[in-house]
């Protein structure tokens, strides 16, 4: 009987696809919480104490440090809400003083600088591009908002809101930390589920080697590593870490490299490993967030130098857990020139001539409808400049797909806020609206359109508090024109050349393989050198893959600009995960096989292919000759406690 042949499934486009995704995950809790006890108490202390103008202006700087607070440590939380929360206080003050003294013409040409400078900063990374989105916010606000206040108490209301939800971020314990082991310090929560993930990636990448899913996990991996060398990192005012759970952390995090090292080198091999080999990083991982010993660990078999890494790993990560203390994180290093050199080089100049443009042109079309009178007596020219911002950020997602999830948003979102200005009392139930908005703020951020839409409802509700009459309507309108600002903005051809961003992260990845595979090859004793440089390249590749794949998702007459890039990418991805195999066989024998000599050469020469067909500067790799004999690493203890 013949088969019945089965319906060919419809392939979405690129850029309607990434429209549609929406991530995964447990809902936040704490984020939740924090949301709810945010901008609502604050708008409501302020009615109390008949203050309502500087209450709307600290519930929007708490929202605002809301979009900011992303998991991770308390620690890495001060630099990721405070430094943007201080540039929105001064974009505030800037954009009020602006906004009284300046004419429609000037101001326009002040905004455009301003949105010129802030999106080259952005590309210096992410608290630079919330730094330079917030400060462009609060300016368009400063300026076309009508504050009664002065301007020195809208900036120390803007400041008091970010610094109370910074507070709750600090204080706040995580749900159901009280009812776990008493010894469980709930102020490295953040740190200790980051540094257990790092252990339970490594054993998930064990379980795929040899698989088809061997590449995924070992990109989970390096994400894995990144969040947990980020949530350790972050400001202290001390130089190292100055108790004994930190430090303990630190040891914990400092053993999980070289077991990643080990597991990558497995997954290179192509073999399937014992699934005994899995056992000892998960048991590792539920020791680090329970903070319990160890207990036994599973050896693994012996049989091969990647086995033999694996379970000196093992064996070290065992004895650092009972010692509890380290202190080097292998954090890389950006000196000053080195954010310069991303500011002013061409990622910079692309984004921040595009932002510029943007956030000019939705400031004077909101300025010729405002002096038309189009608003008739309520001045909120600021929502288009300020919408604008939002759509032109590279890191929300490509261009139509952020256009496509703005105004489904604020179309949802508008409509609901009408249906609900209609019933709720006032004040009492816009601030409950103010409240409930909050609490879903984070678990809406999985989506760009159903973030927009929790936002739109907070900031009406804000609005209309403050005293402006219910406005979804104009709010609509304004939308669409922002978004058809900036997709025409968008497709303009630029000066230079274009694909910028992806161009630099592709040779700021090559550059560091090309550094990690020359510092293998050299055969140096120098570990935490050589586990910091594995680092590096593993997380530039990580932010080139992160470039292209948005690159990708763009339309066709943006997405041609980029062709190629995925395959170099490719091919390095390649190149790092054979120098970890290198430097594994190093330490294990002293040699190269001949076949990582020759997958060596064969993707020196691919790279170098792909290098001129794309058009990238990428160094020349060194030639992987065969290295002189040399002894194995240090002699270690066999009887130690497994």
């Amino acid at each position: 009987m013949p088969r019945t042949a089965r319906p060919a499934v419809l392939a979405l486009p690129p850029w309607l696809a990434h429209a549609l995704n929406a991530q995964r995950g447990p809902v936040p809790w704490s984020a939740v919480t924090r949301g709810a006890l945010a901008g609502g108490p604050l708008l409501l202390a302020a009615l109390l104490a008949g203050r309502t103008s500087l209450g709307v202006v600290a519930a929007i700087a708490a929202l605002l440090a809301g979009i900011n607070d992303r998991p991770g440590s308390r620690r890495t939380s001060v630099r990721r809400i405070g430094v943007p929360a201080l540039a929105g206080a001064a974009g505030l003050l800037g954009g009020t003083f602006a906004g009284q003294h300046l004419g429609p013409v000037p101001l326009t040409l002040a905004l455009t600088a301003l949105g010129v400078v802030a999106g080259g900063v952005s590309a210096a990374g992410t608290v630079a591009s919330g730094t330079g989105t917030q400060v462009m916010v609060t300016t368009a606000v400063g300026a076309g908002m009508p504050m009664p206040d002065p301007g020195w108490q809208s900036v120390l209301a803007f400041l008091a809101g970010a610094g109370w939800l910074l507070t709750l971020r600090l204080i706040l314990p995580t749900p159901g930390s009280f009812a776990r082991d008493a010894r469980l310090d709930f102020r490295f929560d953040g740190e200790r589920a980051a540094v257990a993930d790092a252990y339970d990636a490594v054993a998930a990448l064990l379980e795929a080697a040899g698989t088809e899913h061997a590449g995924a996990r070992r990109a989970a991996l390096t994400a894995a590593l990144d969040q947990a060398q980020d949530a350790l990192a972050g400001p202290r005012l001390r130089r190292h870490p100055s108790s004994s759970a930190e430090r303990r952390l630190h040891a914990q995090y400092a053993a999980a490299l070289p077991l990643g090292e080990a597991a990558t080198a497995l997954a290179w091999s192509e073999h399937p490993v014992p699934a005994r080999a899995a056992e000892g990083p998960r048991r590792l991982a539920a020791a680090v967030r329970g903070n319990t010993p160890t207990g036994p660990l599973p050896a693994p078999a012996r049989t091969e130098p990647a086995l033999r890494a694996l379970d000196d790993a093992l064996l070290h990560a065992a004895e650092a857990f009972d010692r509890g203390s380290g202190r080097d994180l292998h954090t890389r290093s950006r000196p000053l020139t080195s954010v310069a050199r991303t500011v002013l080089g061409a990622a910079g100049r692309e984004y921040g001539l595009r932002a510029g443009l943007c956030f000019g042109a939705g400031a004077a079309v909101g300025q010729v409808l405002h002096q038309g009178h189009w608003y008739g007596s309520h001045q909120h020219w600021y929502w288009l400049p300020a919408t604008v911002v939002f759509l032109v950020k590279p890191d929300l997602g490509p261009l139509v797909s952020r256009v496509l999830c703005r105004v489904a948003g604020t179309v949802l979102g508008a409509l609901g806020f009408a249906a609900f200005a209609a019933v709720l009392p006032r004040p009492e139930g816009l601030v409950a609206l103010v409240v409930l908005s909050g609490a879903l703020v984070p678990v809406a951020a999985r989506h760009f359109a159903a973030q927009t839409a929790v936002v739109t409802v907070l900031v009406l509700a804000l609005v209309m508090t403050g005293g402006e009459p219910q406005a979804a309507l104009s709010r609509i309108a304004e939308t669409l024109l922002a978004c058809a600002i900036v997709l025409i903005v968008g497709h303009l051809p630029m000066p230079g050349q274009r694909g910028g961003t992806v161009r630099a992260r592709l040779e700021a990845a090559g550059g560091a393989a090309h550094a990690y595979l020359a510092h293998v090859l050299s055969e140096s004793d120098d570990r935490a050198a050589r586990w910091r440089l594995r680092r590096e390249a593993y997380r530039t590749l990580a932010e080139a893959r992160t470039a292209v794949a948005l690159a990708a998702a763009e339309l066709p007459a943006l997405a041609r600009h980029s062709a190629g890039a995925d395959e170099v990418a490719a091919v390095l991805e390649r190149l790092v995960d054979t120098t970890t195999a290198c430097a594994v066989h190093l330490d294990d024998s002293g040699r190269l096989t001949p076949r990582l000599t020759e997958r060596l050469a064969e993707l020196r020469d691919e790279l170098a292919e792909r290098r001129e067909r794309a058009g990238l500067r990428l160094p020349e790799l060194p030639v992987a000759g065969q290295p002189p004999h040399r002894t194995a690493g240090p002699e270690r203890n066999p009887t130690a406690p497994r």
